[in-house]
């Protein structure tokens, strides 16, 4: 952790985890946080959906939820950035507290609940900057809707002029019955219908699922992407296991477990999804990464992208040039020319 930031959380650490959420964002929107301006060495460059990113780490959706700091985020050294969930209305989400810290784990909890501005906010934004980077738009259901799938239509068909990708997130597990989107024809139901509805204005379409998926269900959600020819699959959210390695107090708190927890998981979850995708469409490993070790398991395990949040609650930004530090270290040491040559080394 470099000295600036060290005393900055100090600070962060001893407020409110929300809180201390809201002052993050409002110093990206300030300016003041430092930017990257290394350039990324040539090892760390990745091709994706006919892009090429300067490297393969990203910062996952529930950071930036209304679009507001995706250019300060990508000026911090990310190869790519995922706004939202963004629900179509407006919503408040649950009750605070409902974000908390899990230090000793290194660790959050979360039970946000899809709070945020929603669509108009969203749109308003991204249609307002300079397209550059690669920003990705996360969209989600409101609790409260009758037709969960038309919002996710709603969603994607406002957002797609803006977005370099979308997502549904059909996995949070802090909105009830949401998960119940990842059986066989409910999902198929709804990309299908997403499909249908960027047509017109095609962009990479992926599906995020969550890291409790069972064999059963993973059959069931590869099966339906790859037969819609789906561009991806995000692996995974948040958890609704406990670790019985869990020291902190807080760990019994009702929510998604994030953070170095959740990293054994989500990677064997992610190391099964790519068995059954045989690089049919890339696949973007979230969950404990907090290292360019844990970034090159991931790819290793079958990912070609890797996004993170949790750890920036306790490294901040300087942790993304020393993940993309040691990533490139980690590839040049067994020989790998790029991310895309290692990608599912540990499969084959």
């Amino acid at each position: 952790m470099t000295v600036w930031y060290a005393l900055v959380d100090s600070v962060l650490s001893r407020i409110d985890a929300e809180a201390a959420h809201g002052l993050a964002i409002r110093a990206l929107k300030s300016g003041i946080v430092p930017r990257d301006r290394r350039a990324d060495p040539e090892v760390l460059g990745v091709e994706v959906w006919g892009r090429r990113l300067p490297n393969p780490v990203g910062l996952a959706a529930g950071f930036d939820k209304n679009a507001e700091v995706p250019d300060a985020m990508l000026d911090t050294g990310f190869g790519l950035v995922e706004i939202g969930s963004v629900t179509p209305r407006p919503q408040p989400g649950n009750p605070r507290p409902r974000l908390f810290r899990l230090p000793e784990d290194r660790g959050v909890i979360n039970r946000m609940g899809f709070n945020g501005e929603g669509l108009g906010a969203a749109r308003t934004r991204l249609a307002a900057r300079t397209r550059r980077g690669f920003v990705g738009v996360n969209v989600g259901a409101n609790k409260d809707s009758e037709d969960r799938t038309a919002d996710y239509v709603t969603g994607a068909s406002a957002l797609a002029a803006y977005a370099d990708y979308l997502v549904c997130n059909v996995s949070s597990p802090n909105t009830p019955g949401l998960r119940s989107l990842q059986g066989r024809e409910q999902l198929r139901d709804l990309l299908k219908r997403v499909q249908d509805a960027i047509a017109a204005k095609p962009v990479p379409l992926l599906v995020k699922i969550a890291p409790d998926a069972t064999d059963d269900d993973l059959d069931d959600i590869v099966t339906v992407c790859r037969d819609l020819r789906m561009d991806g699959i995000i692996v995974g959210n948040t958890t609704v296991s406990r670790p019985p390695s869990l020291r902190s107090s807080r760990k019994d708190e009702t929510g998604g477990l994030s953070g170095a927890p959740l990293m054994p998981l989500s990677t064997e979850v992610l190391r099964k999804t790519a068995r059954r995708v045989e690089r049919q469409f890339p696949l973007v490993g979230v969950g404990g990464i907090a290292s360019g070790a844990d970034a090159y398991a991931k790819i290793r395990a079958g990912a070609t992208l890797v996004q993170l949040y949790s750890a920036m609650v306790y490294d901040g930004p300087p942790l993304v040039r020393r993940i993309k530090d040691e990533l490139a270290a980690l590839l040049r040491r067994d020989g790998f020319a790029s991310v895309g040559d290692a990608v599912g080394a540990d499969l084959r």
